[in-house]
């Protein structure tokens, strides 16, 4: 749990003192976005690893 709280910590000091409030909005959806693609792809990998790998 340490190592979350860590990455926490990390994302939340790299968007303090930025200027540009779009962009840093825009930079926190997309971080949220590559996070759910990546989450997106596991999710397939793993359902096909354990149903079959039927193309």
């Amino acid at each position: 749990m340490g190592t979350i709280l860590h990455f926490k910590s990390l994302y939340l000091n790299a968007f303090t003192n930025c200027k540009p409030l779009a962009l840093v909005l825009l930079l926190k959806v997309y971080s949220v976005f590559c996070a759910a693609m990546i989450l997106l792809a596991f999710y397939v990998f793993f359902y096909k690893a354990f149903t079959g790998f039927d193309f």
